[in-house]
């Protein structure tokens, strides 16, 4: 557990430190950047990979996500061979490191699901210095899990890349920050559209002058993870393993994509749970949810936008989908009582989250039902809809939390469950990649 950072008075304040690199990228010849970029390797399934692969030899999930061959005599070949087209892609040009280092604007224009509007998210891609969370300079906000950090460490063992960016957040209480990188001198590097219809557009700021009054900004800042929970922690577990060295070594930092806490432009959605297996029926539920929630009746199709509504009239409201196309909403005025019931190990900001209350309380409290087997996730509430009438005997549906609860969670030293936020839209990889050995 690192230090509250609100017993820090009179120490050091945290400082967050940041480097322009000399970023790889995609030459002119290598193709359309539609062709060669792909989501975050966590999304693709075997059959988009398939997809991204059928569009360019050299499209970056050949390099994200290596696929196991017939034949490999192990399954770490698959690194080797994500390093070897790495490495093939530069000889050949497809590839090219910036001349001068360089801290990049990444923009995406993109509609918010579900309610139109348009909204564009500024992130500096940039080098940051990997500190221990004890430090209180980047922070978690999410627990991971052991056995999702291995995979990532064969990649970046085998390539000594960071080859997709994570995720972060910085402390910009006024925006000026936001708006100092929004503003800056750029040159455009490149653009592309994507099938979902989102604008990602990649930009060079390569001025000292422009990216020392970036670095001098931000660096008073700390950090949030947004996403990259499990690559940071590689990347933490990398340098480690080197041991002390007298001087820096470029083992000591990372790629981050980071957003201004104040930026517009940052959206999150919610993320639902679809149960694989209930001990009771829905009729049972809807009786043990009663004794603690207002119950009303509503179609599976209307859900939530009646959940959104108790929302905004500021109560707390589940969304439960049954079979048969009618479900019912859970509301309550105050979460205190549950909370204090709840089997959520924390302080109070982080039991008085919805998603604290759906696994602490009503989960396991009300179910019996603890872990992580018993459940799927989908950010789709139309997907949890249709689960409903498959195989699944009930889905729940949430409003997401704001980042202002993701930050005092962070803030206490607390962890929420996995996938508790869903920051909209995912980064897009293969606009830059960092290779240790540039720099």
């Amino acid at each position: 557990m690192y230090q509250d950072p609100k017993s820090s008075i009179g120490m050091i304040p945290p400082m967050a430190t940041i480097r322009p690199f000399h970023g790889l990228r995609y030459s002119d010849q290598a193709g359309s950047l539609a062709d060669l970029t792909a989501p975050p390797y966590d999304v693709i399934s075997s059959q988009m990979r398939e997809e991204l692969g059928s569009k360019s030899q050299n499209n970056i999930v050949m390099v994200t996500l290596p696929e196991q061959q017939e034949g490999d005599r192990s399954k770490f070949i698959k690194y080797a061979r994500s390093a070897q087209r790495l490495q093939q892609w530069r000889d050949e040009g497809v590839m090219e490191a910036d001349e001068s280092p360089c801290l990049y604007r990444y923009t995406q224009v993109f509609e918010v699901p579900g309610t139109g509007e348009v909204c564009t998210r500024t992130k500096l891609i940039t080098l940051i210095k990997l500190e221990k969370y004890e430090n209180n300079v980047v922070l978690p906000h999410e627990r991971t899990f052991p056995k999702h950090k291995e995979d990532r460490m064969r990649i970046l063992e085998a390539t000594r890349s960071h080859v997709e960016c994570i995720f972060g957040l910085f402390e910009d209480n006024d925006g000026s920050i936001h708006q100092k990188i929004a503003s800056s001198e750029a040159t455009l590097a490149g653009e592309t559209k994507t099938d979902d219809g989102i604008t990602h557009k990649l930009e060079l700021i390569s001025d000292e002058a422009e990216i020392a009054e970036i670095q001098s900004k931000i660096g008073p800042s700390r950090v949030w993870i947004a996403d990259g929970h499990h690559r940071y922690e590689t990347a933490l577990s990398f340098r480690e393993a080197l041991g002390d060295r007298d001087e820096e070594v470029a083992e000591d930092y990372m790629m981050m994509a980071l957003t201004s806490i104040s930026d517009p432009g940052l959206v999150l959605l919610p993320t639902h749970r679809i149960l694989k297996k209930m001990p009771i029926s829905g009729d049972e539920l809807k009786a043990k949810m009663a004794e603690h929630f207002e119950i009303n009746d509503c179609p599976n199709s209307e859900l939530m936008a009646r959940i959104e509504a108790e929302e905004a009239a500021g109560r707390r409201a589940f969304g439960v989908a049954l079979p048969g196309g009618n479900g019912f909403t859970a509301a309550v005025d105050s979460i205190e009582g549950l909370a204090s019931q709840a089997e959520i190990e924390g302080g109070a900001n982080l039991k008085n989250l919805d998603v604290s209350i759906l696994h602490g309380f009503i989960f396991a409290k009300l179910l019996g039902l603890t872990g992580h087997d018993f459940f799927g996730y989908t950010r789709s509430e139309e997907e949890a809809v249709e689960a409903v009438e498959g195989d699944s005997p009930a889905a729940f549906l949430m409003n997401p939390p704001t980042v202002h609860n993701m930050r005092e969670v962070a803030a206490d030293g607390d962890f929420m469950p996995q996938k508790s936020t869903y920051y909209y839209p995912k980064l897009l990889s293969g606009l830059v990649v960092w290779q240790l050995k540039d720099d």
